[in-house]
């Protein structure tokens, strides 16, 4: 009998604050989503790091008879064969490198204009004004410095470049977005909790009669809040249902169905980083608004 009459006033509560349950689900649904999205970011950015900075290589430029005229770092002229060899053999005796690969001239030549084939500098470059250079694949890459201040200053280098330095302005920027997206989901969890509580103030006050009747019959004031708390965790439960589906559906259409054809160098999160996010959001989604309900109904629901 007490079941049924929970159930019977949850029931009258929803349909009574219709409107605004309807807005509570919505943010609820927001929220969550871009709380659930700024997790699976956070993940992609921390997979592509794991990714890219494990393929990255510390490039060291070797100078050629152009640099000789124009760049300080070579003004001793191009670099010598037993410079070279100098340089390859010391790179191999590093701990921190794993392996070195030496590109020539041609093909460095070759290579730009695979990649920049429609510049308009392309066609009038030659192998000549191209640089050899030696690719070092390190251990660590987070060791760079250690070949940069062994061979930065040396004769015949003209830069050690890590190109990590590359990526970093993407990360950033993907960073950036993400405190962005977290930022915004803050003011969406304000205004969820403000429409809850507001909700739950219309409710308790127009319920008043039957609370007070409850009150003089001896009803507990857990019995007496139980509804109210309900009615916010239902709405709650519903929102982040909505959220899951949101994330879902951005995981397979705009993830799985278009960008991973659009962009097939990015290694994109799997469904088990999605699977992992759902109970957490469920979880919030009923727990923030059954929370907020109950603080809130012992200011303004005096049992």
């Amino acid at each position: 009998m007490r079941a049924q009459f929970v159930l019977s006033e949850i029931s009258v509560g929803l349909r009574r604050n219709l409107t605004m349950t309807f807005a509570v689900i919505v943010s609820v649904a927001l929220s969550l989503a871009l709380a659930g999205g700024s997790l699976l970011a956070r993940e992609q950015v921390s997979t592509m790091k794991g990714y890219w900075y494990d393929k990255v290589q510390v490039s060291v430029y070797l100078c050629n008879e152009n640099d000789a005229e124009s760049d300080p770092n070579c003004a001793k002229g191009a670099v010598t064969a037993e410079q070279k060899q100098q340089i390859r053999t010391e790179l191999g005796k590093l701990r921190v490198v794993d392996k070195v690969y030496h590109e020539s001239a041609d093909e460095a030549f070759k290579h730009y204009q695979e990649q920049f084939k429609d510049s308009p500098l392309a066609d009038s470059l030659t192998p000549d004004q191209m640089q050899e250079s030696y690719r070092v694949k390190l251990k660590d890459p987070t060791k760079y410095r250690v070949v940069q201040t062994a061979f930065s200053e040396r004769p015949g280098v003209q830069e050690v470049q890590d190109q990590r330095n590359l990526l970093e302005n993407l990360f950033n920027l993907l960073n950036g977005m993400n405190i962005a997206a977290l930022f915004v989901m803050g003011l969406m969890l304000v205004v969820a909790l403000l429409l809850i509580v507001n909700t739950v103030r219309v409710s308790a006050f127009s319920r008043r009669r039957e609370t007070g009747i409850m009150r003089l019959v001896g009803a507990s004031s857990f019995y007496i809040q139980m509804p109210f708390i309900l009615e916010a965790a239902i709405a709650g439960l519903i929102g982040a249902g909505f959220a899951c589906v949101l994330l879902l559906g951005g995981k397979f259409f705009l993830i799985d169905s278009w960008l991973a054809d659009k962009i097939a160098l990015i290694n994109f999160i799997g469904w088990d980083a999605v699977l992992k996010v759902l109970p957490l959001l469920i979880a919030v989604g009923v727990l923030m608004p059954a929370v907020a309900a109950f603080f809130t109904l012992r200011k303004y629901l005096k049992v």
